[in-house]
Order: C-alpha cells, then structure tokens, then sequence
C-alpha cells in the first residue's frame, strides 16, 4: 500500500491504556492514582488526552503529575467480525451533544475509525472535540441501527458486479477492438 492510499483509507485509531497520578507532595504523600482507556492516534496525543481529563478530574497538570504506565490495547481475536457499539459526546458549533453508534468491524480500533470519519463527514465534528465515553460488543440480538442489522443474516449474499473475464496472455492488449461485458448473467 503507497503513501497516498495509507493515508485516505481514514484515521488509524489506537487503543491505550494510560495510568497516572499527581505527584507526591508534603500535604498528599500517597496520591489517588487514575486508569484510563483512550483512543489516539499516536502515543503523544493519548497522554495529552490523559492529561486534559485528569485536569479536569483530579485538578492535576502534566507540570506537576507521572505517568505510571502506559500500554496499548489490542483486541483479543482481531479476525472475528464484531458488533461494537459506542457511546459519545461531541462539541459542535452550538452545543455539546451525545450519541449512540454501532459499527461493524474486526476490530475496535477499526470502529472508533469508521466513527471519526463519519463524525467528520455528517456532522463536521473535528476528532479532538469528540469524547468517547464508553464502548461495547454489542450481541446479534440487541443491535438496534438499521445499517448494522442488514448485515446480520446467516444467508447474507452480495451480488458479483462488474466481473471482467479472464482474457489469455498471449490476447492481452493495451487498448482492444471490442468492449468487454461485464455484468453477471
């Protein structure tokens, strides 16, 4: 895959978890210390993320905190085909809204991609305006969006289109006589 195609196929989102605490004073020795599950696309932007809830959680700055630990999640069996679902809340140019979504993908990180493109594309949400507040595998029977459950069938075929015929080697030109049909019979 070249630069330009790695590059449209969307935000490759990643799965951290990130441990941390303010750090030790006189007055507070033995600091809480806070877990958090966050998606970013590079380690840099997931512990500035960190940071900006933790000031907002614990009233800690990166200036005066540690980070304990910092690993990246993946998922357990990224071959098998999922219903995830995800809730979030978003700032748009005149409120904070929240929302529910499912996507089907092999991966939860594939999901929360296919979420900030579509964030970006209906309703012009930047990825840093959106907090994703939980997320889920959601089973065959509570899928709830339309898009998800068409693809729940056991009997789920798709069509084949546009299927060029196999032309032999020594037939192979740049440019032919005859256009090829293409459509399946």
């Amino acid at each position: 895959m070249g630069k330009i195609e790695a590059n449209s196929t969307g935000a490759r989102v990643h799965h951290y978890e990130i441990v941390g605490r303010a750090a030790p004073t006189p007055k507070v020795p033995v600091p809480k210390i806070f877990k958090m599950k966050l998606f970013a696309k590079n380690p840099v932007i997931a512990r500035s993320k960190f940071w900006y809830f933790m000031k907002r959680i614990n009233c800690a700055k990166r200036s005066g905190g540690q980070v304990l630990r910092m690993t990246e999640l993946h998922d357990k069996r990224p071959a098998l085909v999922q219903n995830y679902g995800v809730w979030l809340r978003y700032e748009s140019r005149t409120d904070t809204h929240n929302m529910y979504k499912e996507y089907r993908d092999t991966t939860i990180n594939g999901a929360i991609s296919q979420m900030v493109a579509e964030m970006a594309g209906r309703h012009r949400a930047q990825a840093s305006s959106i907090q994703i507040l939980k997320t889920a595998i959601i089973p065959n029977s509570a899928v709830r969006r339309g898009h998800v459950l068409q693809m729940l069938p056991k009997k789920l075929k798709f069509p084949t289109v546009r299927k060029t015929p196999l032309v032999p080697k020594a037939e192979r030109q740049l440019l032919r006589g005859k256009r090829y049909t293409t459509f399946a019979q």
